[in-house]
């Protein structure tokens, strides 16, 4: 039997490869002789350039940058043939910095635009993004700079681009970006349609998981709409996606001249997951949480129809099966499998992620009629 192993992350708990591999270890133990293909999937946060190079067979390559908050820290991306992958969660991702110096006021992309910097330095000519797990909320200003963009006061004076500077900026010079990016293809992974600034833009939509403040809202919407409008740049800030990643999406639109795509669909045709799954007996994928949101393109609900199309059948593992997550059953998914007690201590189920995913997959497959 032939089984595609496909899971995302699981959050705080174990990679993707990891989850993968702790799959197929439930799958040996029941058909010992099953042909295992492990295939680590991201939607476009963390896990996203490991999942994406190790399918291209890429040259891992770190490079000193810094985190949200300007601390030093190493991040890696893959490079292969004028290819490049990384992904923002490993310089500005959330997850770097701990709750309690989570400080969106100071929080930019510098480090993002210093690793972009390095991969064009090293002759990439073609870019692929995954910006989830922001911690920011900077329109990619910090990002900007790091490329060689200008961001002038009224008075002439240079900013560096934190969004507690953003409303000081009147006019954005970024011929530097748009000669570093010509003759450059760059694609992101976004899962999001939002715009920049309003009621649904960066700020008030997920700004709060950041730690903005329901009195601060108004104040970084603001500041994220006369950062587009000093740049001109209303009609992209207007754009769908432009909100994704504190706004990153509407600079990657904007002065790289960016494509955006679900992170998923982009993750399975780099991986070249449709291929994988058409001779399958079964697909396995799953991640952290699933709930009714996870067919708004995370990778459960990605893999899953990929899956259905190939006319294989699909199991869904996760760390918590959420309510809501049932309407997954209407969409390729054939079954879904909470690995953990729900009783059981948060960090303990974190820490026997995989012996429990391991142990959850022999057990369903020991059960499994299809």
């Amino acid at each position: 039997m032939k089984f595609v192993l496909a899971p995302d992350s699981f959050k705080e708990s174990m990679t993707a490869a990891e989850a993968a591999s702790a799959m197929a270890e439930g799958v040996r133990a029941v058909y010992p002789d099953a042909e295992c293909v492990e295939v680590p999937m991201s939607d476009g946060g963390e896990g996203f350039a490991q999942a994406v190079a190790g399918a291209w067979g890429a040259e891992w390559v770190e490079v000193d940058t810094v985190d949200a908050l300007g601390r030093p820290i190493r991040a890696g991306y893959g490079l292969a043939d004028g290819r490049a992958v990384l992904d923002m969660a490993s310089s500005c991702g959330l997850e770097l910095v701990a709750p309690e110096d989570r400080d969106v006021a100071r929080s930019t992309t510098a480090g993002l635009g210093v690793v972009l910097r390095d991969a064009l330095a090293r002759g990439a000519r073609r870019l692929v993004i995954g910006i989830g797990g922001s911690a920011t909320n900077d329109a990619g200003a910090g990002m900007l700079v790091q490329l060689g963009a200008r961001l002038l006061s009224a008075d002439g004076a240079e900013l560096a681009g934190t969004p507690r500077e953003l409303a000081r900026v009147a006019s954005v010079d970024a011929a530097r970006v748009a000669e570093l990016f010509a003759g450059v293809d760059v694609q992101v992974a976004c899962d999001v349609t939002n715009p920049l600034n309003g009621p649904r833009g960066a700020t008030a939509v997920f700004g709060p998981q950041k730690g903005v403040s329901a009195a601060d809202v108004a104040a970084f919407d603001d500041a994220l709409a006369r950062f587009a409008e000093a740049a001109g740049a209303q009609e992209s800030a207007a754009a769908p996606g432009a909100g994704a990643a504190g706004g990153l999406g509407f600079a990657l639109q904007e002065f790289l001249g960016a494509r955006l795509r679900p992170g998923v669909e982009l993750v399975a045709d780099a991986v070249g997951l449709a291929a994988a799954v058409r001779d399958a007996d079964l697909v396995l994928t799953g991640e952290g949480a699933v709930d009714s949101q996870t067919l708004e393109g995370k990778t459960p609900a990605g893999v899953a129809l990929v899956a259905q199309r190939a006319g294989v059948g699909c199991i869904v593992f996760a760390g918590r099966v959420r309510p809501g997550a049932e309407v997954l059953l209407e969409h390729g998914v054939d079954a879904l499998v909470q690995i953990v007690d729900p009783d059981a201590p948060l960090a303990l189920a974190l820490a026997e992620g995989p012996r429990n995913l391991a142990a959850a997959t022999a057990e369903t497959l020991g059960s499994w009629g299809g």
